[in-house]
C-alpha cells in the first residue's frame, strides 16, 4: 500500500488530488506604514500598459519587499495576470537557482519537469517557451533583492514585450542595477517622523506609554521621539528596536534604553549599513541570555534569505548544547520554540509559511549581515554558504580561533591537499551539507580535536569516510543523511555521540560499533522515501538494548523488523518511526511501553509492499499507525494518542469497531481504509465513539462490502449524536459498489459544518449523495428545504452510474464558499440542487465563490438537459461551465 498524500498524487485510475501550489496563493504581510504612496504609484505602472519592466530601490531594510508583497496580493485578487511569480534572487545567486525557483512557482506537471535537467541553458530553453507559450496571457515576475546586473535570457525569461501585459518588476539596493536592466526607476525613500513615531507605538504594544486620549504622555514623549529618530527612518531598524523593548513596563527605564541606543550608534563609520547594523545590534544586545544569543547567531548560517524549518534549526540548537538537557526531548524542543518565539517577538526572525517545507524562519539580509558582523569576534564563525563556491575558500588556512565553519549549499567537488586544516584546532561545527563531495581526504579530521558536529549529508556522491572521523573523540553529532555511503568506520571511539543519522544512505550493515554508543540519543538507519529502501534486515538484539539512553529510534522505509520486548525496553524513547512485522510484536510492544511515544509512524503487519509517502497531507500529524495484511480483532494494540489510521488489507475488520481500542481514541483525525474484503462499514456504533466528533478527513477506497458509513440497524434506528462528523473536512470515497447513501440522513448532514470537500468516484450503487430522513416519506410539497454546508470548497462526482440526486427531494445546498464543482459520468443525475441567491429584480445570481462547473466533454447534451428551480438558473451559470 503507498499512502498517497502528496498534493497532486494520483490515485486509482488517474484521480488526482489537486495541487493547492498551482493555486496561487497570497504572501504574508505585515501592516504597511508611510509607503502607501509608493505602492500606489507601483500599481499604477503595472496596471498600465507603458512601463514594462519596473525597478523598485533603496537602501536595506526601508521596507521594499514589504511594499512590494502588498502589491503581489492586491495584483493577485484582480485576477489580471494569469501568474504571479515571485522569486528571491539575493546577493550570492546563480542562475541554476533562479531557474528552479521559478519552475516551482509555475507548479504545474510540464515546468516541474525543467528540475529534471541540470544544464541551465537547456532550462532556460525550456522556461522561455513555457514563459512565451500563451501571448495573450500575462504573467508578473517579481525578482526581490537583486544585487547584480544579470541577463534575463540566461535565465530564460522572455522580454515583457514578447507577452502582451507581462510585467517585470526588481527590487534593489542599487539604483544602477534597476538602470542597467532597463527598468522604469521608483524610489522608497525613509519614513518620516511622524510616520516612524506610528509604526513604533503600533509595534511596540501598550506599555503604558499612552495616555486616556490616546496621546503619548508627556513625560515620555520627548524620550520615545528620541528612541525613534535613532532609527533613521528605516522600518526594520524601528521594529526591530520596537520588538525589543516591548517588555518594558516601567516610565523610567525608557530613557536608559535611549542612552544604550546612542552608545550603540558611537563611532560609526559612516555609511547607511553601519547606521542599520548599530541600531539592530541595540536589539540583539537586549537579549540578555547568552544562550538565545547563540541560536540568534547560528541563524546566520545558513544562506542569505534562505527559509529554515522551524524543526530543524531547534534540532541543531539542541545538538550544539544551546538548549540544555531535560527530561525528555520534546521539552527540549519546547523550549527550542519558546525561544524561537522570542526571536521573532523582537523581530530579529521573520515567520515564513512554505507549502512545501511547513512552518519556517528567515533572517532580514540586514539582520544577518549584523549577526555576522558580530561572529568575526566571538563567537567567531567562518560563513560561505549558498554562495556558489565550486572550491573551498582559502580563508579556511587562515581559520585560527574560528569555532564555526558553514560552507552549506555550494557546488564543492574536493578538498585539496593545500588545504591542511591545521589551524582549525579549535573548531566545534562544521558544516558541509548540500556539496557535491565524493570523498574526504583522511587528513581533514586529524587537526580538529573539539569537533563537536559534523555534517555532511546531502552530499549525493560521497561514497567514503576517512578513518579519522573515528578519532573524533568529542563528537556528539554525525550527519550523513543522503550520502552514498555503503560503510562507515567504527564508531567504536565515539563514546560522546549523541545523534547518528544515515537516512537516505546505502549502508548495508549495521555500522560496527553502534552498541557502544552508551550516550546515542538519536538514531536514523531508514532509507529517504518508499522507492529507497535500506537493505538491512535487522539490528541485533544487544545492539539496542546498550542503547538505554534512546530517544528517537528511525528505521521506518527499511527491512527492519522491530520487536516488540527488545524496542519496549528503551524506556526513554520518545519517537519511533517503524515495522512491528506482527500484530503480537506490536501487542508485546504495547505491554512493555503505554503510550509514552509523541511521535511515531508505527506499521504493524506485511511489508512486502508497504511504502509511506509522509508528505504535505499528513506531515502536520505526529502520531500515526498504518495495519496492512494482518488480524487485527481482538485484544487491543491501537496506541489511544493516534491521530491518523491506514488499515489495508486487513480482511477480517467488519468495521473501526472491530478494534478494541477505537473507544479509547480520543484525537483520531484522519482515517484511511484499502482493500479490506469484510469492511461493511466504518462504524458499526456512534455511541460513546469518539471519533465521531474528532474524524477530519475519511478516506475508503476498493471495499466491495461497504453498504454505509455506519451499520444499517444504526442508520435506521438511532438518530446521530449532537455534533456527529462537526469536524469533517474532507471524504473521498472510491471504487466503493454496493453503498447507496454517502451521508444516509438530513440529520447527520446538518452537522456537516467543517466539511470542505466531497469527493466520490466509482461507486455503481450510489444513489444519493445525502439521504431524506426515513420518517420524511415521500413528502415534499411546496417546502424548500435548505442544507447550509458554509466551508464546502469542492465538489467532484466521477462515475456514478445510479446517481440519481445530491441531496433529497425540494432540498437545495447552500454553499457559500464553494469553488468549483466536477461532474462525469453521472447521467442519471438530473439536478444540481445549488441555492442560487435573488438580485433585486427576482433574477438568479450564482454563489459569489462559485468559479468553475467542469462538465466532460461529451456530456454537453446531459448538461443542457438539466432541471433547475429557476428558468434562468442554467444561463447564470453557463459562463462558469468548462467541458474537459
Amino acid at each position: 500500500m503507498e499512502i498517497i498524500c502528496e498534493e497532486g498524487s494520483r490515485l486509482p485510475d488517474c484521480l488526482v488530488i489537486d495541487d493547492p501550489l498551482a493555486s496561487l496563493v497570497e504572501l504574508p504581510t505585515s501592516e504597511l506604514q508611510g509607503s502607501e504612496g509608493v505602492k500606489a504609484n507601483i500599481l499604477a505602472c503595472l496596471r498600465g500598459g507603458e512601463v514594462t519592466k519596473l525597478g523598485v530601490w533603496g537602501m536595506g531594510g526601508v521596507g521594499k519587499t514589504t511594499i512590494m508583497m502588498h502589491v503581489h496580493n492586491e495584483l493577485l485578487k484582480e485576477g489580471k495576470f494569469k501568474k504571479v511569480i515571485w522569486v528571491t534572487v539575493s546577493q550570492n545567486f546563480d542562475i541554476y537557482n533562479l531557474q528552479e525557483q521559478i519552475a516551482c512557482s509555475l507548479c504545474s506537471l510540464e515546468e516541474k519537469k525543467l528540475l529534471e535537467y541540470q544544464n541551465t541553458t537547456v532550462r532556460a530553453g525550456m522556461l522561455l517557451k513555457m514563459l512565451k507559450e500563451d501571448k495573450h496571457k500575462p504573467y508578473l515576475l517579481i525578482f526581490d533583492d537583486v544585487w547584480k546586473i544579470f541577463d534575463l535570457n540566461e535565465v530564460g525569461i522572455p522580454g515583457p514585450d514578447v507577452v502582451d501585459g507581462s510585467k517585470l518588476v526588481l527590487t534593489s539596493r542599487s539604483q544602477e542595477v534597476t538602470r542597467s536592466m532597463g527598468c522604469r526607476r521608483l524610489k522608497v525613500e525613509t519614513l518620516s517622523q511622524e510616520e516612524a513615531l506610528k509604526l513604533f507605538l503600533n509595534k511596540v504594544g501598550d506599555t503604558g506609554l499612552l495616555d486616556h486620549g490616546g496621546g503619548i504622555k508627556n513625560d515620555l514623549e520627548s524620550t520615545l521621539k528620541g528612541i525613534v529618530a535613532e532609527c533613521d527612518g528605516l522600518p526594520l531598524a524601528i521594529v526591530t528596536v520596537a520588538g525589543s523593548l516591548k517588555e518594558i513596563s516601567e516610565p523610567q527605564l525608557w530613557g536608559a534604553a535611549l542612552n544604550q541606543l546612542r552608545d550603540c550608534k558611537r563611532n560609526v563609520a559612516g555609511t547607511d549599513d553601519d547606521n542599520a547594523f548599530k541600531i539592530l545590534k541595540f536589539s540583539y544586545d537586549r537579549l540578555t541570555n547568552l544562550k538565545i544569543q547563540y541560536c540568534f547567531l547560528y541563524c546566520a548560517l545558513y544562506p542569505e534569505d534562505y527559509k529554515i524549518l522551524k524543526e530543524e534549526i531547534i534540532e541543531n540548537w539542541i545538538d550544539e548544547g544551546f538548549i540544555e538537557d531535560m527530561e525528555t526531548r520534546h521539552a527540549m524542543k519546547d523550549e527550542g520554540y519558546d525561544i524561537l518565539r522570542k526571536l521573532e517577538d523582537n523581530s530579529l526572525l521573520e515567520v515564513i509559511k512554505d507549502g512545501r517545507k511547513g512552518d519556517c524562519v528567515r533572517m532580514h539580509d540586514l539582520i544577518r549581515d549584523m549577526a555576522l558582523d558580530i561572529t568575526r569576534m566571538r563567537p567567531r564563525f567562518l560563513v560561505e554558504a549558498g554562495k556558489a563556491l565550486k572550491e573551498l575558500p582559502e580563508r579556511l588556512n587562515c581559520a585560527e580561533g574560528v569555532e564555526t565553519v558553514s560552507l552549506m549549499h555550494n557546488y564543492i567537488e574536493e578538498i585539496p591537499s593545500s588545504l591542511a586544516f591545521s589551524t582549525c584546532i579549535r573548531l566545534t561545527t562544521l558544516l558541509l551539507a548540500h556539496n557535491k563531495l565524493s570523498t574526504i581526504p583522511e587528513f581533514v579530521f586529524e587537526h580538529m580535536p573539539e569537533l563537536k558536529v559534523l555534517d555532511l549529508s546531502f552530499n549525493l556522491w560521497l561514497s567514503s569516510l576517512p578513518n579519522s572521523v573515528s578519532k573524533l573523540v568529542k563528537l556528539t553529532t554525525l550527519l550523513l543523511e543522503s550520502t552514498s555511503l555503503e560503510k562507515v568506520p567504527s564508531l567504536s571511539g565515539l563514546g560522546s555521540l549523541k545523534k547518528l543519522n544515515l537516512r537516505g544512505t546505502k549502508i548495508k550493515e549495521v555500522p560496527e560499533g553502534l552498541g557502544m554508543l552508551k550516550n546515542l540519543k538519536c538514531l536514523f538507519l531508514c532509507g529517504s522515501n518508499p522507492s529507497d529502501i535500506l537493505e538491512i534486515d535487522e539490528i541485533a538484539d544487544g545492539v539496542l538494548s546498550n542503547l538505554s539512553k534512546l530517544q528517537e529510534l528511525i528505521v521506518d522505509n527499511s527491512r527492519i523488523k522491530l520487536k516488540g520486548n527488545v524496542v519496549g525496553r528503551l524506556k526513554k524513547l520518545e519517537v519511533l518511526h517503524g515495522w512491528f512485522p506482527t500484530a503480537n510484536e506490536m501487542r508485546i510492544f504495547l505491554k512493555c511501553q503505554p503510550n509514552r511515544l509523541s511521535d511515531y509512524f508505527i506499521n504493524v503487519g506485511s511489508n512486502s509492499n508497504v511504502t509511506y509517502t509522509v508528505t504535505a497531507e499528513l506531515r502536520r500529524y505526529k502520531k500515526i499507525m498504518v495495519f496492512e495484511e494482518t488480524s487485527i480483532v481482538g485484544e487491543n494494540m491501537l496506541l489511544p494518542s493516534v491521530q491518523v489510521l491506514c488499515i489495508e488489507a486487513c480482511h477480517d475488520i467488519r468495521s473501526l469497531n472491530d478494534f478494541s481500542g477505537i473507544k479509547d481514541a480520543t484525537d483520531l483525525r484522519e482515517c484511511w481504509i484499502w482493500n479490506c474484503d469484510g469492511m461493511e462499514c466504518v462504524l458499526s456504533s456512534w455511541i460513546n465513539n469518539p471519533v465521531v466528533q474528532t474524524l477530519e478527513y475519511l478516506l475508503l477506497y476498493n471495499l466491495h462490502k461497504l453498504d454505509g458509513l455506519f451499520e444499517a440497524n444504526v442508520r435506521v434506528t438511532s438518530s446521530p449524536p449532537l455534533g456527529a462528523f462537526s469536524s469533517l473536512k474532507v471524504v473521498w470515497i472510491v471504487e466503493c459498489k454496493k453503498i447507496k447513501k454517502l451521508f444516509p440522513s438530513w440529520k447527520l448532514a446538518e452537522y456537516l459544518q467543517s466539511l470542505e470537500k466531497i469527493y466520490v468516484y466509482g461507486c455503481d450503487g450510489m444513489e444519493e449523495i445525502i439521504g431524506s430522513d426515513p420518517e420524511e416519506g415521500e413528502e415534499g410539497g411546496d417546502v424548500i428545504k435548505e442544507l447550509i454546508l458554509p466551508k464546502l470548497k469542492e465538489l467532484k462526482l466521477w462515475k456514478l452510474p445510479a446517481l440519481k440526486s445530491i441531496c433529497s427531494r425540494g432540498a437545495v445546498m447552500v454553499c457559500d464558499s464553494l469553488g468549483s464543482i466536477t461532474i462525469s459520468n453521472c447521467k442519471g443525475l438530473r439536478k444540481i440542487p445549488l441555492y442560487l441567491p435573488l438580485l433585486d429584480n427576482a433574477q438568479p445570481s450564482p454563489p459569489p465563490s462559485l468559479m468553475i462547473i467542469n462538465i466532460y466533454r461529451g456530456e454537453q447534451e446531459w448538461w443542457e438537459s438539466l432541471e433547475w428551480d429557476h428558468s434562468n438558473a442554467k444561463e447564470v451559470l453557463q459562463p462558469m461551465v468548462q467541458f474537459y
